[in-house]
């Protein structure tokens, strides 16, 4: 898929949809720099990617530290010389309803979903500029799309970064950097788990199931395939573009 040897930074590449793309683009023989606040679920996910013949690196970074992502992207481009691909998938969410929520909560939500990737973009672009060409993939969500209850705050971060990335490809369609957003919808991970919890949380789960026409919910590996497209050379020609992965909970142009 035109990845070989690409240099790739994934944030959030821990767990769930992130050590799916972190797989995903090593088997497909990428340089993964699997960036995490979790080191220790980093490690994890270097040890399954060099199980698959893929060449990956951990790296501690919390994306709401600007310095650090910094210091993140200087450290890949000492290791491997570029930096091809930006991954932008570390997320976080509580759901709740808008007025039960708290202004610290918004902040948490904000400061992960909206400010980690700006400011991934920010230590990023320098460097594809500097090489002419590279392409980020921002995971969104439908809930930026079409909303969704409980997820007020999350929902507008996630809309904030379909519109921020649009702006960005335009910016940097000049230096051949392409810039893409993947929407998940329901997704099976660890995150959806802790935030579904109980038995609401199953009433929960089986209305999202009930809505997907698919009749199932996603899988992270599902979401890693189409980021494995817009992060290699078969999406050469492809930017600004926004692509749900959702077994067609929402069919929206």
């Amino acid at each position: 898929m035109g990845l070989d040897g690409k240099a790739a930074i994934v944030t959030g590449g821990g767990s769930g949809i992130g050590r799916a793309i972190c797989l995903r683009l090593a088997r497909d023989g990428a340089r993964v720099a699997v960036a995490d606040v979790n080191l220790a679920a980093a490690r994890d996910t270097v040890s399954l990617a060099r199980g698959v013949a893929g060449e990956a690196w951990e790296v501690e970074c919390d994306i709401t530290d600007l310095e650090a992502v910094k210091r993140l992207a200087g450290e890949v481009r000492s290791r491997w010389g570029r930096i091809d691909v930006l991954v932008n998938n570390a997320g976080w969410d509580r759901m709740e309803p808008f007025l039960q929520s708290t202004s610290e909560t918004w902040d948490r939500v904000i400061a992960i979903n909206l400010r980690g990737p700006i400011n991934c973009f920010a230590a990023v672009l320098p460097a594809m500029v500097e090489q002419g060409g590279g392409s980020v993939v921002s995971i969104s969500s439908d809930a930026g799309r079409v909303g969704s209850s409980g997820e007020a705050v999350y929902s507008a971060c996630k809309a904030g970064i379909i519109g921020f990335s649009k702006t960005i490809a335009r910016e940097m369609a000049r230096h051949h950097i392409r810039v893409n957003v993947v929407c998940p919808g329901p997704t099976r991970t660890a995150l959806l788990e802790e935030m579904t919890g109980g038995e609401t949380g199953a009433a929960i789960i089986d209305a999202m199931v009930r809505g997907v026409p698919f009749r199932r919910l996603g899988e992270p590996d599902d979401i890693a395939g189409a980021v494995a497209f817009f992060a290699s050379d078969d999406s050469v020609f492809c930017t600004g573009q926004v692509l749900s992965v959702s077994g067609g909970l929402t069919m929206a142009g």
